[in-house]
């Protein structure tokens, strides 16, 4: 996520982030939460935040064959893949995580009464592998800006303290954003522009699932061991 970046508006009396300007990669990747299984967070996330997940997780690798049913792939819950449309940026993506354009697979020649979209499937009725290729969402036809991920390129997005997204279409916006954190002008905002790395996205998820004031709690504090390290 080197190549990511965002430009803060904080609020130094408050000691708050209020919003963020953000390009599409960072919205593709916010919004590609929604679409992460639980099987992709366990390894990412800690016990703290998980709880009970994690013990689930762990008990499948200690389970036999003699103990599951025989359609049954371990893989498919401990590395679930995550299908994005058209695919996402290699910058963008969380470790052990792997992303993937949704495909259409079949069991064989035999058989074609269940497609799945996930290769290592088992057909429920003749009980084959789903290996044979059925087919792939054609984007060929769709404009580069827009084969990747969720939302359009030439946008800029507002995204709130508690992540909270929306278009900045207009100065309209801008001022009941401002009038709502009773800031008369956005020049009395502090401006910071910040690189994200995969660290910092990690952080992002895990405090996504516990907090309301995300931007704040992520980067106020490296702002701030940033300038005691310049001191």
């Amino acid at each position: 996520m080197a190549s990511v970046s965002l430009k803060l508006f904080m609020d130094k009396e408050s000691n708050q982030v209020l919003f963020a300007e953000a390009g599409k990669e960072f919205v593709d990747f916010l919004f590609n939460f929604l679409a992460l299984p639980v099987g992709t967070l366990v390894p990412l996330l800690n016990r703290d935040v998980l709880s009970g997940f994690q013990n689930i997780y762990q008990s499948i690798p200690n389970f036999g064959d003699a103990y599951l049913q025989p359609n049954f792939i371990k893989d498919t819950l401990l590395k679930p893949i995550v299908y994005v449309p058209g695919g996402c940026s290699d910058s963008l993506q969380l470790p052990n995580v792997e992303l993937s354009t949704p495909r259409r697979y079949t069991s064989s020649i035999r058989c074609h009464r269940y497609v799945s979209n996930d290769k290592i499937a088992v057909c429920p009725s003749c009980r084959s592998s789903i290996r044979t290729y059925g087919g792939i969402v054609d984007t060929s036809s769709i404009p580069s800006s827009v084969q990747r991920g969720y939302v359009k390129e030439s946008v800029t997005y507002m995204v709130m303290d508690d992540l909270e997204v929306r278009p900045l279409s207009s100065m309209v916006s801008m001022g009941t954003i401002l009038k709502k954190f009773n800031v008369k002008d956005i020049e009395d905002l502090e401006r910071k522009v910040v690189n994200l790395s995969m660290d910092v996205g990690l952080k992002l998820l895990k405090t996504s699932l516990h907090s309301n004031s995300v931007l704040t709690d992520v980067f106020l504090p490296m702002l701030k061991k940033e300038v005691e390290t310049e001191n």
